[in-house]
């Protein structure tokens, strides 16, 4: 595992949210109320970049495609895809899968996620 600096503490105003590729990842960190917290970036759905995606009250992430949300914290889904009418026959597939979340920390200042290096031959 390595760490990768996001930003420094006080350059992301809580509810606030930065997408960064580390070790090869998509990532989004989210400043919430509580810390820093961040998943992987594209909806477990189908795979849409959440970096436009909606926080909702201080603890949900919503997918701007399809409308899944799940939980900041957790990775797990909240709601599952319900946008347009009619995706709901897609889910029979798309079976309900959590986002992958990483550890986040601050160290002197600077916020960092803990992200597993690629393995190298």
């Amino acid at each position: 595992m390595a760490l990768h600096t996001v930003c420094g503490e006080g350059e992301l105003a809580v509810g606030e949210k930065k997408a960064i590729k580390a070790a090869g990842e998509h990532i989004i960190v989210f400043h919430l109320e509580d810390g820093f917290y961040a998943t992987q970036a594209r909806c477990t759905h189908l795979f849409k970049s959440m970096t436009n995606g909606k926080i909702i009250d201080d603890r949900l992430v919503q997918c701007p495609l399809h409308r899944a949300q799940f939980n900041i914290r957790t990775g797990e889904v909240e709601r599952w895809a319900n946008f347009p009418p009619g995706v709901q026959l897609l889910n029979v597939v798309r079976a309900e899968k959590a986002l992958k979340t990483y550890a986040v920390s601050v160290v002197e200042g600077e916020v960092k996620v803990e992200v597993l290096e690629p393995a190298t031959a």
